[in-house]
């Protein structure tokens, strides 16, 4: 079969003909245990695919477990807007909300059980976090490798610590190297990209390969549809390299891909990879060997830059090269998500003094501010913590009267854009900076990440004059409009037309319709002209039933218009 001849391949390309072959056996005889599954339907896509982004316990209710909560809630009130719920790390973990994974196999007994994670799996397609780039120092795995047991000897990466590792891109200011030390008393350095408590796991060792394959066919049997491979550009290191992008890391892409081929070919990989544009994208490979998805990273920032300038052109610019060749690759779009706001991916867009205007906006607006550590030992900014709908505050004016239509009108960008668009929970809620959930954890990143009260939300999202109502269900009516139109397909063709530098307008095209979106970014109303086009005058507003003569357009401060003539 072409596919497992393609494992060995890479297999081989990876670790070299010996140890590459016994790779191969043992990734085959798990592959033949696994029950393999046929394709459904033709593409990987489709306008109706729609993702909400969740920690398992963003929702509480006393005496149920957040899991549940979070079921009935989405069940409630998300089935049929939403086509997919991603539940951010869900297992037992030691730090970083999850991300310091202490067993792959299990949920946190705090959030629930996997009956709770396959119930939601009955009405909403899943998506889980893929946690291959490390492994938490107080998981079973790591205290058998430093008890050197069998099969997990090699599983942390022992490095001298007088090697110059100054080459090594750095996604954080915090030392590569931790000392630990073996049942031996030996003590040795051992790679940690993220923290301390977060051990690269050694992908040299096939004993890791096969144990990480086990792990990825399991969450493709727990119901898995999408796969976010996490922070899949560090996974593979060489000294003297920049031990980021390698092309080991590829190769593996490409293996997971071919397993996934294989075994599942309908469950999707996601790269998360919060670097500049060019470096994100690699990751499709050559359109059908890679991931299907990749976080779309420059939107955020860029979106976010645009509305505080009041000013389209970069935006319009940089959207101008989102066209993709193959129908296979998409983007994952979004602009909040459990960690900040990146700003690595502004390289080469924005000038250094912009980037600054940026960061000090997010101090003025009660954000901070993460830096990553360069090769020369300066540091730059990595991240700008804050919830997106505070980003999006303007402190300029004593009350901001247009904020939640200024947040509203970014989505509405997002939502028009090619590729499948996720939503964050807290953006969803119209969550603010939770100032107090930073004072608790001492962590920037928890000032979005609130644990929200389900009687409370439920409450306010009652009272029409709340802020949370105001969002909620504005943004409800943007989705379920987007739902039902082909030419908001994934890959559906699109143009990015001029209008001039304060709104933002894109064309998306289908056999059957046409669809004009344009969105006024700015606080003053603005009169758009589309008439170069050959579509009749006269078209037709998806999110307010009204006709519009496309030809003179005239926006309120942030207001939105889909424009159609069916």
């Amino acid at each position: 079969m072409e596919e497992i001849e393609a494992i060995k391949d890479l297999l081989v390309r990876i670790y070299g003909e010996n140890k590459g072959g016994l790779a191969f056996n043992k990734i085959i005889s798990q592959i033949e245990r696994f029950p393999i599954r046929k394709r459904k339907g033709n593409g990987y896509f489709s306008q109706r695919d729609i993702v909400l982004i969740t920690y398992g316990d963003s929702l509480h209710k006393k005496g149920d477990a957040p899991l549940n909560t979070l079921y009935k809630f989405a069940k409630r009130y998300l089935k049929g807007v939403f086509s997919t719920v991603h539940i951010l790390p869900f297992f037992p973990f030691s730090s970083d909300d999850g991300f310091s994974v202490k067993d792959f196999f299990s949920v946190n007994a705090d959030l629930g059980s996997w009956k709770n994670i396959k119930a939601l799996g009955n009405d909403f397609q899943l998506m889980f976090v893929y946690v291959l780039n490390h492994i938490s120092a107080e998981s079973d795995w790591f205290k058998k490798y430093l008890r050197k047991e069998k099969g997990f000897e090699e599983l942390a990466i022992e490095v001298d610590p007088s090697i110059d590792l100054s080459r090594v891109i750095r996604p954080r200011s915090l030392p590569l190297l931790n000392e630990v030390k073996k049942i031996s008393e030996k003590t040795v350095h051992v790679w940690t990209t993220f923290s301390a408590d977060q051990i690269d796991l050694n992908y040299k060792s096939i004993d890791v390969l096969e144990k990480m394959v086990e792990v990825l066919l399991y969450y493709v049997n727990q119901g898995a549809r999408i796969l976010r491979l996490d922070a899949i550009a560090y996974l593979w290191k060489e000294i003297d390299t920049n031990c980021i992008h390698l092309t080991q890391t590829h190769d593996l892409v490409k293996l997971f891909r071919k397993i996934l081929d294989l075994v599942a070919p309908d469950v999707m990989i996601l790269s998360e990879t919060n670097v500049p544009h060019n470096e994100n994208i690699s990751y499709f490979g050559d359109g059908s060997n890679e991931a299907q998805m990749v976080y779309n990273f420059t939107l955020p920032p860029l979106l976010f830059y645009s509305f505080v300038k009041e000013d389209s052109t970069a935006l319009s610019t940089w959207a101008k090269g989102l066209h993709l060749e193959s129908e296979s690759n998409t983007f994952f779009n979004f602009t909040a998500s459990h960690d900040g706001i990146g700003v690595r991916p502004l390289e080469g867009i924005l000038p250094n003094d912009e980037i600054k205007q940026l960061i000090e906006i997010v101090k003025e607006n009660g954000g901070y501010v993460a830096y990553k550590l360069n090769p020369d030992g300066s540091e730059s900014p990595y991240e700008l913590n804050i919830t997106y709908i505070d980003a999006l505050l303007n402190k300029k004016m004593e009350i901001d009267k247009y904020h939640s239509n200024r947040f509203l009108a970014s989505q509405a960008i997002q939502y028009t854009l090619p590729g499948v668009p996720a939503t964050y929970i807290q953006s969803l809620l119209g969550s603010r900076n939770w100032e107090d959930g930073v004072n608790l954890t001492n962590r920037a990143r928890t000032i979005n990440r609130e644990k929200l009260q389900i009687d409370n939300v439920l409450s306010e999202l009652e009272n029409p004059e709340s802020f949370r109502s105001k969002i909620f269900y504005k943004y409800f009516e943007l989705i379920k409009a987007r739902r039902r139109q082909p030419a908001f397909h994934p890959n559906a063709p699109f143009k990015i037309i001029e209008v001039g530098s304060k709104a933002f307008a894109i064309a998306r095209y289908c056999k059957d319709q046409v669809i004009y979106a344009i969105t006024n970014i700015s606080s003053k109303p603005v009169t758009v002209s589309l008439s170069e086009d050959g579509a009749p005058n006269r078209m037709n507003d998806l999110l307010t039933g009204s006709y519009l003569n496309k030809s003179s357009v005239r926006l309120k401060p942030y207001q939105y218009v889909w424009l159609t003539t069916k």
